[in-house]
């Protein structure tokens, strides 16, 4: 593993995690409601899901299921209804991983953040595609396969961590909002119209193998 090929992996996956996404939309809205900290529970979700990720394309796993259309087609379409099913919720404010409530014991933080964030994370395949079509790119086969797997594997994990933090923080950052109706108001239709746009687009994800 060359340092270029690296850094060049560094910053294609830092560049991923930063665009907007179901898992952004959902730390900024636990940012909104809980503040940064609690916002951790969410990101730790996140971050375990995409390293069952990185684990199942290290082992080709992945590979089979992306060029298998049943269950990739399975994954993908209870992702659509998830995040349909979400973004109404979230239109009709009823309390969803990602409304944004002034009423902080409405707010959904602890475990159940956590598995929110795992599975809408689980529900995506893009995030399966981006291990199985990037992933291969950066291995080195003259070179120690465990090695390369512990670092890149890490470096995903710290990025996951700093871009996600960031999110929780400007979402964080609007707290002093949310005691205003209008705002919070907007926020859930916006945050409602954002969820069932990615559940549409999903459904238009390709296999990368046929």
């Amino acid at each position: 593993m060359s340092w270029e090929a690296y850094l060049i992996f560094v910053v294609t996956t830092g560049v991923i995690c930063l665009t907007p996404g179901p898992a952004a939309l959902l730390i900024v809205a636990q940012g909104m409601s809980n503040g940064m900290r609690r916002s951790y529970w969410a990101i730790a979700g996140i971050a375990l899901t995409n390293a069952l990720y990185f684990a199942l394309s290290a082992t080709g796993i992945a590979a089979l299921i992306v060029a298998s259309n049943n269950l990739f087609s399975i994954i993908k379409w209870v992702g659509v209804a998830y995040l349909l099913y979400l973004g109404m919720s979230t239109l009709l404010s009823k309390g969803s991983a990602f409304s944004v409530s002034s009423d902080k014991s409405l707010a959904v933080s602890g475990w159940p953040a956590f598995w929110n964030a795992v599975i809408v994370e689980l529900s995506n395949p893009k995030a399966l595609l981006y291990f199985v079509a990037l992933l291969p790119q950066f291995i080195d086969p003259a070179q120690p396969l465990g090695k390369q797997m512990l670092i890149y594997g890490a470096s995903c994990l710290a990025l996951d961590g700093l871009t996600y933090s960031l999110y929780a923080w400007l979402g964080s950052k609007t707290q002093k909002f949310t005691a205003n109706a209008k705002f919070v108001k907007a926020s859930n239709r916006a945050s409602g119209g954002l969820l069932m746009l990615a559940g549409l687009l999903m459904a238009g994800v390709k296999r990368v193998a046929h």
